[in-house]
C-alpha cells in the first residue's frame, strides 16, 4: 500500500475511533456504565432512571426462581431504549413474598426468599435518595411481581410529599403490571386460551413471557412430561400450551403501554 495512502487509513481509523467513544457506551444499565460515564449521561439529558423490581420466588417445578428479575430487566431496558432518555438501575431481587414463621404464599417451597415490607420500602426509598442525589428527575418503579405494588405507591406517595417544592418526583407506575395481568391476558384469549389456562402464576401467561423474554429459564421437558402440574406443585393455570410466541404478545403490550405511563406520568410532573 501506498505510505501515503496508510497513513491516510491510520487516521480515518483514529477519527473513527473517537467519534465512537464520544457517542458514549450503549448500555442504558447504570452497572455497565463508570461514574463518568454515567455524570455525563445525566448532563446530556437522560434524567430518568428505571428501578425495575423483581423477586425471588418458586415459579413451578418447570421455570426458574429467578423468573421475574429476569423479566423485569428485559423488559426495563426496552422500555429505556423506547424512551431515550432513560437509563435502568440494577434489579431489585430480594422483595415481600410471605412470612417465614409460619411459612405463607411462596415461602413454602425452597428458593424463596422474603423480606419484610418496611425493610423493601425502605432500601426502595435509599435508593430513590440515591439517584435524586446523582441528578436524576424522574424515579420509575417498575414491580414484575402484584404482591408488592402497593408498597411501590406508598414510596412513591411519601417521597413526592417530601419533594414537592423540587422537580424531583417518584412514579408507581403500575401500568407495567396491569398490563400484563389485563391487556396480555386478553390477546390470550383472542388466541383461544382458556382463562384457567392462562392462569395467575407459571400458567400460560407467565411461562409465555418467560419464554419469550429468558427462555433458559423455562425447563421446556417439564412442560410436556405428561404430568399435570396443579397448586402444589406452586402452579395456578396450565402451562402446557406455552410459547415464545404468545409470549411476544405481553412484550410488545407491556412495552408499548408502559412508556406511554411513563411519559405521562413525567408531563404531569
Amino acid at each position: 500500500m501506498n505510505p501515503s495512502l496508510r497513513w491516510l487509513f491510520v487516521v480515518l481509523l483514529l477519527i473513527v475511533a473517537a467519534q465512537a467513544g464520544a457517542a458514549g457506551p450503549a448500555s442504558v444499565f447504570i452497572d455497565d456504565l463508570t461514574w463518568t460515564e454515567l455524570a455525563d449521561a445525566v448532563r446530556a439529558g437522560k434524567t430518568t432512571i428505571i428501578v425495575p423490581l423483581g423477586g425471588t420466588e418458586q415459579n413451578g417445578p418447570h421455570m426458574a426462581l429467578g423468573k421475574h428479575n429476569a423479566r423485569v430487566r428485559a423488559l426495563s431496558e426496552k422500555i429505556a431504549v423506547a424512551l431515550g432518555n432513560a437509563l435502568v438501575a440494577p434489579v431489585i431481587a430480594y422483595v415481600p413474598e410471605g412470612s417465614i414463621e409460619p411459612p405463607t404464599a411462596h415461602m413454602r417451597f425452597p428458593g424463596t426468599i422474603t423480606v419484610p415490607d418496611a425493610t423493601f420500602e425502605k432500601v426502595l426509598e435509599s435508593a430513590a435518595r440515591s439517584f435524586r442525589h446523582h441528578g436524576f428527575r424522574d424515579i420509575v418503579f417498575l414491580g414484575d411481581h402484584g404482591g408488592y405494588q402497593k408498597d411501590l405507591r406508598a414510596v412513591a406517595d411519601r417521597l413526592d410529599k417530601e419533594w414537592a417544592a423540587t422537580p424531583v418526583r417518584a412514579h408507581a407506575v403500575d401500568e407495567y403490571y396491569r398490563i400484563t395481568v389485563d391487556t396480555y391476558g386478553r390477546a390470550l384469549k383472542a388466541r383461544g386460551i382458556r382463562d384457567d389456562e392462562i392462569g395467575t402464576h407459571a400458567g400460560v401467561a407467565d411461562t409465555s413471557l418467560t419464554l419469550a423474554l429468558a427462555p433458559g429459564m423455562v425447563r421446556i421437558e417439564r412442560l410436556h412430561s405428561g404430568t399435570k402440574l396443579g397448586s402444589a406443585d406452586g402452579v395456578y393455570g396450565d402451562p402446557t400450551k406455552a410459547s415464545a410466541e404468545l409470549g411476544q404478545l405481553g412484550v410488545d403490550a407491556i412495552v408499548a403501554g408502559t412508556v406511554e405511563a411513563i411519559r405521562k406520568a413525567v408531563a404531569r410532573r
